[in-house]
């Protein structure tokens, strides 16, 4: 359908306007298509603000009549004087009572806008992808999930209702000035210009000032995030002082900002709207004083248009004040909206796997055939990497930090894009499996287990369908982990605080394994699984490890070669290459890096250590 000439227009303006403009009105419109859903709230706060505004902009009106019909002549008439009285005081208390009802209705749908908001956002940043977080701090993350859907709530509550409700008294007392004297309402209406130039004008400045500001915020919260979960470490290298200097800088460059756009509405807002509003008061008194000469003056008409100037500037004001709050929402809500654009999303089934025949992961036949990965799209981290795990077996990943261990494991659970090469799982491409037919049956353990807040039972369970408590108990004994559980002053139900820091290390690693196990998945990786457990704690598990992997087929990623000496095949990686395969014995026999690395763990000396090579954003262990 073709464009109306009017919506050509608009575009064309939109167009040619300036890319901070264009920006603040693509969010605005933005921002109010989440209006939609509640249409109906709207309609009925915006009938309750009209009747509200009618029903302030008339008592003026009232007391007019009272001055020149009754008090100038000094007549007195009391019924006449009681129904005006009755009729000005019902006038007030509808006001009141619409002006609440249509403050609730607003205040409603635009909390729950925000709400809508921000689920949107978190649901959003539960999609990215792992290479989002590799280049966003954690802090900038949370300053979006928070504090700039925060100041859009701000956007609807404070400046978008207030700018509705103060536009419509607006016209309301144009209207009734305008019915009182037409040539000096026209004569006050050509000041608005001047407060429209002051409003473009205070945009245009105080824009930049207030992105500065939001971003500042942004980093003040990064380094606060990075401070308390680093805060052992902070504590042990008696950093304080650095980390202290380093967040006072931050917190002088948001100062900064902050009163910059202090100083903007020092000069812009207030000040000068008043200025303005001193200028339409001479201009009416000057009016009213030429009149007199001419003939007499109404006191009453006097009276109502210095009222009506009064409530005009104050509504005025508001709108002025309320500017900052407006760019501050709309820096904040661009960005919030960029990160919802982000499309740094977690890789996804291919297309072509979509509606399709379903795989499924039955045997656990991994195959990596020539596979490259770059983090950065420039540097590769694995090079050309081929092995096969057949159904049951163990394999073994070793290498020196930074050969590209993790980065395996990493594109085996699909965290990221296979760059060159492709991976399959019992013939099936990797990129066909869906999402949940993965995660349930790959297996996965860090070298730094993560717990979340609740119970023990909980972090086990984790909400999955197919993982009952009977599950969660069934792997808790499996691993070994069932002893110190039941010793727990709650057993299953005892709390875990935020990231487990109630429990020793090989505790919290023993509940990563129950987890892992309660799933009855076919695939287990394990990323260091041993690293953080004591000698005692490792010796425990030892055998539940041996017994996880039967049956199953399994990648486990070592440091410790003493770990995995009974590993069906091990694979020796080096700067992002495989540069040996075989079983413990056959390696050692060989005599080359994973024998100088086996001697140089059992205390001798080798006469070849190779250079650690930093090749992406990860370092592998």
């Amino acid at each position: 359908m073709n464009a109306t000439p009017a919506a050509m227009t608009a575009a064309r303006r939109t167009e040619d306007a300036p890319p901070s403009l264009r920006r603040s009105i693509g969010v605005l419109r933005r921002l109010l298509r989440y209006t939609r859903p509640h249409a109906r709230l709207l309609t009925g706060a915006f009938t309750l603000l009209v009747l509200a505004t009618a029903a302030d902009v008339v008592n003026p009106i009232l007391t007019k009549v009272f001055i020149d019909d009754y008090l100038t002549p000094r007549r007195f008439p009391t019924w006449p004087l009681a129904g005006l009285a009755g009729a000005y005081l019902g006038l007030l208390v509808a006001t009141v009572t619409l002006n609440y009802l249509q403050l609730l209705l607003f205040q409603t749908v635009a909390l729950r806008i925000v709400q809508r908001l921000r689920v949107d956002v978190f649901s959003h940043v539960q999609r990215l992808g792992l290479a989002f977080f590799d280049r966003t701090p954690a802090g900038a993350v949370v300053s979006r999930v928070t504090n700039d859907t925060e100041a859009v709530k701000d956007l609807f509550v404070s400046v978008l209702s207030a700018f509705v409700q103060n536009g419509v008294l607006l016209i309301g007392i144009f209207v009734s000035m305008f019915a009182l004297d037409a040539r000096l309402a026209a004569f006050c209406l050509a000041l608005a210009p001047l407060i429209l130039a002051a409003m473009a004008l205070y945009g245009r400045l105080a824009g930049p000032a207030v992105r500065r500001t939001r971003e500042w915020l942004g980093q003040m919260n990064t380094r606060l995030s990075e401070s308390l979960q680093g805060m052992h470490i902070i504590q042990a290298l008696g950093q304080e002082d650095r980390m202290r200097r380093q967040f006072a800088e931050v917190n002088r460059q948001h100062f900064l900002a902050r009163m910059q756009t202090i100083r903007l509405n020092g000069w812009l807002l207030r000040p000068l709207v008043d200025f303005i509003y001193t200028l339409a008061l001479m201009m009416v008194l000057a009016w009213f004083g030429l009149t007199s000469r001419t003939g007499p003056v109404e006191v009453g008409v006097l009276y109502a248009f210095v009222n009506y100037l009064d409530r005009f500037f104050e509504p005025v004001n508001q709108m002025m004040m309320r500017l900052n709050l407006f760019q501050q929402a709309v820096v904040s809500a661009g960005r919030v909206f960029e990160l919802l654009d982000d499309t740094t999303l977690a890789p996804q089934p291919a297309e072509s796997a979509k509606g399709g025949p379903t795989p499924r992961v039955t045997r656990g036949h991994i195959r990596f055939e020539g596979v490259s990965f770059s983090y950065d799209g420039h540097h590769d981290v694995l090079r050309d990497i081929s092995f096969e795990v057949l159904p049951g077996q163990t394999v073994a990943l070793v290498g020196h930090t930074g050969s590209g261990k993790s980065s395996i494991m990493n594109l085996l659970m699909r965290f990221y894009p296979v760059t060159r090469g492709r991976i399959t799982i019992d013939g099936w491409p990797l990129e066909t499996f869906s999402e949940e037919e993965l995660r349930q049956q790959i297996g996965l353990v860090l070298q730094d287990p993560f717990l979340f807040s609740g119970d023990v039972m909980t972090n086990i369970r984790l909400d999955r369908p197919g993982v009952t408590e009977t599950d969660a108990v069934d792997a808790a004994r499996f691993v070994q982990a069932h002893r110190f559980i039941e010793r727990l002053p709650e057993g299953y139900r005892a709390q875990v605080g935020e990231r487990g820091a109630t429990f020793s290390a090989g505790q919290r690693q023993l509940l990563s394994f129950a987890r892992a196990m309660a799933g009855h998945p076919a695939i287990l990786v394990l990323d260091e699984a041993t690293a953080s457990i004591d000698t005692e704690t490792e010796a425990l598990i030892q055998t539940a490890l041996r017994q996880m992997r039967q049956g199953r087929t399994t990648i486990a990623i070592a440091h410790r070669l003493s770990t995995i000496q009974d590993a069906d095949q091990i694979l020796v990686l080096h700067r992002g290459r495989i540069v040996e395969s075989g079983t413990h014995q056959e390696l050692l026999a060989r005599g080359g890096l994973y024998h100088r690395m086996y001697r140089l763990q059992q205390g001798g000396h080798p006469s070849f250590a190779p250079t650690t090579v930093g090749t992406g954003p990860h370092t592998d262990a």
